[in-house]
């Protein structure tokens, strides 16, 4: 029970780790409430938990009781009288303690199974959050693609008064509305995306795919950047499962021994006798009772030496197991730290040169009033522009998802 809570808690520290960066995404938290409510996948492991718990109930019991009838349909013969029919009952009962190894070891499964809940709550936070930075992403590169496609209207508008005077060629028009072609182009494949993410959203929450999402309005890089804690690697709920799993091949083995011991049978025999005609002494007719005590041995027990020896090449391969997936989660999360650490140093370059570009623009802009403006320059800052606000905002989002991968793994 204790491990449960811990499990809780740890579940609501990751949530409020991710809610953390968002001051004005009270939406997010919303949405990863609803889909913990809401998943059918997190309801298929409770589900499957409680049959396991249940299952203590089921082991939790003792062999059946034997009755049998028999009729004698030769009567014997006997000093007292004829025997007519035999009524038997028989209860065997395991050896002293192997009913509570059962309970111990069909618990340590559910514990083991419980795990998996926990890790569920914890994939689907990320999952989550996750789409929500692409939905983010994609609707921050469709306002960027706007405006962008407004401004080359404006250069438009500035390239046909130049043709009307003589300082531009049609060509330069052409090439300012093929451009606009193109991110128009952009932009409508960024919508389907959208859409097709947007039903990936609303279904991690089991809702309608055609639910609009609300957005926040603008996400951006700290300044500073959370410590890690790695040491909490080593609690991560994937890793403890194979602990559970561990202690259950323990308990499996301790069921084991209990199942080679003897089992002790208990029953009683009752033999109904017909009374002697013409005859008169003491027990004439008297019914036969006999308690009868048995005793199971298994004589043959290579059914539990092999059972024992599986048992510990299982507990071998648990350790392997969770040393494996040890070093993946390590991996997994050293490379998350360093792509985060390149985000914002992507972040950071993209920002920079977005504000030269502006600068050379507006250079641009100037020249237009004198009357040399190159709209091939035009077209050529243009693009850069673009090219630093998309990377920008791919920045933006590698780091947070990077994040995501952080706070799964160490929250």
């Amino acid at each position: 029970m204790k491990n449960k809570q811990m499990n809780i808690k740890g579940i609501l520290i990751l949530s409020s780790c991710f809610m953390s960066l968002f001051v004005n995404a009270q939406q997010l938290e919303d949405f990863i409430q609803e889909a913990l409510v809401n998943s059918p996948e997190i309801q298929k492991f409770e589900l499957q938990y409680g049959i396991a718990s249940e299952k203590i109930n089921e082991v939790n019991a003792i062999p059946n009781t034997e009755f049998s009838v028999g009729y004698f349909a030769s009567e014997p013969e006997t000093r007292t009288g004829a025997q007519r029919f035999k009524v038997s009952a028989k209860q065997m009962m395991p050896w002293f303690g192997s009913i509570t190894a059962r309970e111990n070891y069909v618990s340590s499964l559910a514990d083991a199974k419980y795990e998996d809940i926990v890790i569920g709550k914890r994939k689907l936070l990320a999952s989550v959050s996750q789409s929500y930075y692409n939905l983010y992403t994609n609707e921050a590169k469709q306002k960027v693609l706007v405006q962008n496609i407004e401004l080359l209207e404006t250069y438009e508008t500035l390239a046909l008064t130049s043709v009307e005077v003589g300082k531009a060629s049609v060509v330069d028009v052409l090439r300012l509305q093929m451009r606009q072609n193109e991110m128009q182009q952009l932009l409508d494949v960024l919508h389907q995306q959208y859409l097709a993410e947007q039903t990936n959203f609303n279904k991690l929450l089991n809702r309608d795919k055609d639910i609009a999402v609300n957005m926040i309005n603008e996400l951006l890089i700290p300044s500073e950047i959370n410590l890690i804690n790695s040491e909490n690697l080593a609690l991560h709920p994937e890793l403890i499962k194979y602990d559970k799993l561990y202690q259950s091949v323990e308990q499996s083995e301790l069921l084991n021994q209990k199942e080679s011991s003897p089992m002790i049978g208990f029953g009683l025999d009752y033999i109904s006798v017909d009374k002697r005609p013409d005859m008169n002494f003491s027990d004439n007719g008297k019914d036969i009772v006999m308690p009868m005590v048995s005793v199971s041995i298994p004589i043959f027990n290579k059914k539990y030496k092999s059972q024992t020896k599986q048992n510990e090449l299982q507990q071998q391969e648990i350790t392997a197991q969770k040393q494996e997936r040890l070093n993946n989660l390590e991996t997994i999360l050293d490379k998350a730290v360093n792509d985060r650490i390149s985000a914002t140093i992507s972040y950071n370059t993209q920002t920079k040169n977005l504000k030269q570009a502006n600068d050379a623009e507006e250079i641009l802009i100037k020249s237009y009033e004198t009357g040399t403006i190159d709209f091939n320059d035009v077209l050529d800052i243009h693009e850069l522009q673009l090219k630093f606000q998309i990377n920008q905002i791919e920045s933006v989002k590698a780091y947070y998802l990077q994040n995501t991968i952080i706070n799964y793994l160490t929250s």
